[in-house]
């Protein structure tokens, strides 16, 4: 028998456009980013979406844009990576960057934080860098607190996000929003009502573009502000995502070996 449909997650229509977070959204987080599984029937049931809606559907990462593509290859996406740093309108369209890297000596200082202990883990994006504190829960108010010690002796324009069991820091002038924003400038997505489904703290800046376009918010986990519903858990929405592409949603989570 299949699961019932949650009333949060609605029907899409060729009026909308569907903007999807990666990480804790549409697929599982793991210990490190680079542990995620991408279940095959998702790449399926995004590709068969994405035609349903014109080619409407685009994804909205922290990662790179060379990340994502990692990810969810053979397929590419309209996306905004590295938290809209990086543009794409369309699957194999051009790439804009909106900001520089973050400098050598940025990215110096901030690795200094993750030599604190061998349990943290830096991930360095080029527009940012993260620590990762999810194997040693008990540093996050430690790392936090060096984190903004080194930004002010910075003595720069860089922004602090704090996020599931990370803490990032990039430069001010992008965000999640601002990359919502560029998409919903081009086609296809001008002119339509977006959905967005995001899971965290970052995801809160395209959460707040939306009213700009009467757009939808739905959080994933916990309740975001800008969302008008939530779901539990990713697996939810890959089993939305599984229906609206009229496949079967058995296949629809990672396979525990």
């Amino acid at each position: 028998m299949e699961a019932a449909l949650s009333s949060a997650l609605p029907a899409l229509d060729a009026s909308q456009a569907l903007f999807l977070d990666i990480d804790g959204t549409i697929i599982d987080i793991a210990p490190t980013p680079e542990a995620v599984d991408v279940p095959e029937s998702l790449k399926l049931s995004l590709s068969r979406v994405r035609e349903t809606l014109g080619g409407a559907l685009a994804l909205i990462s922290g990662r790179t844009l060379s990340a994502i593509d990692e990810l969810f290859a053979p397929l590419k996406f309209a996306a905004a990576g590295a938290h809209g740093a990086e543009l794409r309108a369309a699957p194999d369209g051009a790439v804009e960057r909106v900001h520089t890297p973050l400098s050598a000596s940025e990215r110096a200082v901030l690795a200094a934080v993750a030599k604190l202990d061998p349990r943290l883990r830096l991930e360095d994006k080029g527009y940012s860098v993260a620590v990762h504190y999810r194997n040693a829960p008990e540093l996050e108010d430690e790392v936090l607190a060096i984190v903004r010690d080194e930004v002010a002796q910075l003595g720069e324009s860089l922004r602090i996000m704090r996020g599931k069991a990370v803490i990032e820091v990039k430069p001010h002038g992008f965000n999640k929003g601002t990359g919502l924003r560029y998409l919903m400038a081009r086609p296809p997505f001008a002119g339509r009502r977006p959905v967005f489904l995001g899971d965290d703290v970052t995801d809160e800046d395209a959460l707040a573009a939306l009213p700009e376009f009467h757009g939808v918010g739905i959080s994933v986990g916990r309740l975001l502000p800008g969302a008008t519903s939530q779901v539990a858990t990713p697996s939810e929405v890959r089993e939305w995502l599984a229906r609206l592409a009229g496949a079967e949603i058995e296949d629809c989570n990672p396979k525990v070996s």
